[in-house]
């Protein structure tokens, strides 16, 4: 794999043949796999973005309006 190249992560539900999560008709993603696991909860995988998964069919999580307020990368301490 390429060195510069960024992994980017998205949610699918923990079910045989799970959908992708998304809004609006975009995909959501994000680029670190710890702070999607220590975010979200529920019946829930985080793997890699699908190869014939388009730029433009993704919304990164921290452009979200229910994910807005946070700061990325994240400072776990703040949430204690």
């Amino acid at each position: 794999m390429d060195g510069g190249a960024v992994v980017m992560w998205a949610i699918q539900e923990d079910r045989l043949n799970g959908q992708l999560l998304s809004w609006n008709g975009k995909v959501l993603v994000h680029n670190d796999r710890g702070e999607l696991e220590f975010l979200l909860t529920g019946d829930i995988r985080i793997i890699p973005c699908p190869p014939s998964l388009r730029p433009e069919d993704c919304l990164e999580l921290r452009f979200h309006p229910h994910y807005a307020h946070h700061q990325f990368p994240l400072v776990r301490s703040a949430y204690r």
